[in-house]
């Protein structure tokens, strides 16, 4: 009886520690999500140059990392190869790497310039291909033509494949600015108070066949095709399509997707036609640039707010992008921070690398050693 009762005691308490060490678990899991949950990251866009050398970067990479940046995306004009040099370079010196790619706007893309029928056409009939709209850097393509759309996945998927890269990031997924930000107006002479049809996109043989087939009606003979919702939500359709088909692409290779995007939906939706709340996609990154909109720096607080509202649900982590130029001190960018961070970022991307003076740098650092 007496080792009965001892083996019963000894059961117990080894029920008790088990129970306790499950406990110590669950509370360190817990921990960790926390973690996971408060972490305010810190990244800037780049655009790669092939005839800058290792030890340049190293450098260039090791500045960004003491002035508390966490991350890059890189644009390599969608080279793998020239990925696969940076990549190692700056995880060396302790920075995540994201391939950023120009998606739907490709410019100077050598095999699509080959195939002229793969360009958006404007609702004046002008092609991408010839005729720019606003900027000579403006050559986009079709989002519904079979062909144009597999080269942009195409392209995706090769930078999918480098190893060490956190995700793909998609730019410029979206059709061209119907709508210019009113701050930028002036410098094309341009009042925009309706949708102009050279800016109006995209009006295809490809894009209006598509259509007729669903909703029995040609968008050409619409004489107000801006209060057209069908049509409209057709063209959002066709980049959440190529959004959609990249995101399982991506994770195929155990990356994720993310994409540098207009802010808040309702505003990306009217302005370029994209609407990012609708997307299968791991985290955003709305390019919050108050002074293209003429407004203060307070509406970074307002509109990161308004993002993470729209997202909240589908559970899209958001990375508020801050545009440089128009700060005027180290002052302002840590107020521009904190309010990203007060109102539910996830993070804050800096447009770009260059434009990050020592004292940017050293303003970042303080700010993040403050949210410690």
């Amino acid at each position: 009886m007496k080792t009965k009762f001892t083996l019963f005691v000894w059961s117990i308490f080894l029920i008790v520690g088990c129970n306790q060490v499950q406990q110590e678990k669950e509370v360190k899991s817990s921990d960790i999500s926390a973690k996971k949950v408060d972490e305010f990251t810190f990244g800037t866009w780049i655009t790669s140059n092939k005839e800058k050398t290792n030890e340049a970067y190293k450098s260039e990479f090791k500045k960004y990392k003491a002035g508390g940046i966490d991350e890059i995306l890189i644009n390599t004009g969608t080279d793998p190869k020239e990925l696969e040099r940076l990549v190692p370079i700056a995880k060396e010196e302790g920075l995540n790497v994201h391939a950023w790619i120009m998606a739907v706007n490709r410019p100077g893309d050598t095999v699509a310039l080959k195939h002229p029928e793969w360009y958006m056409v404007s609702r004046d009939g002008k092609s991408c291909f010839d005729t720019r709209p606003y900027v000579g850097y403006y050559q986009w393509l079709c989002p519904t033509r079979t062909e144009s759309r597999n080269h942009i996945l195409g392209l995706v998927e090769g930078l999918a494949k480098v190893e060490g890269i956190e995700s793909v990031h998609l730019d410029y997924i979206r059709f061209p600015d119907i709508f210019l930000p009113i701050g930028l107006l002036p410098k094309y002479d341009l009042v925009q108070d309706t949708e102009m049809a050279e800016y109006d996109f995209c009006y295809c043989d490809e894009c209006i066949n598509a259509f007729e087939k669903i909703h029995h009606k040609n968008p050409r003979e619409s004489k107000n095709t801006a209060i057209d919702m069908e049509w409209k939500n057709f063209r959002l359709n066709a980049i959440k399509s190529i959004v959609d088909d990249a995101y399982k692409l991506v994770h195929q290779y155990n990356k994720k997707l993310t994409a540098a995007v207009f802010p808040y939906p309702e505003m990306a939706d009217h302005m370029v036609r994209q609407r990012w709340d609708k997307w299968n996609i791991d985290e955003v990154y709305p390019m919050i640039y108050h002074g293209f909109y003429n407004e203060e720096i307070d509406w970074i607080g307002y509109a990161t707010k308004q993002s993470v509202a729209d997202v909240e649900s589908e559970n899209i982590a958001v990375n508020t992008g801050i545009y440089i130029p128009p700060f005027t001190s180290s002052a302002e960018l840590k107020q521009a921070i904190i309010l990203a961070k007060e109102n539910g970022a996830k993070g804050v991307t800096f447009f770009d690398g260059p434009q990050l003076t020592d004292e940017y740098l050293k303003a970042i650092k303080e700010t993040k050693d403050s949210f410690k």
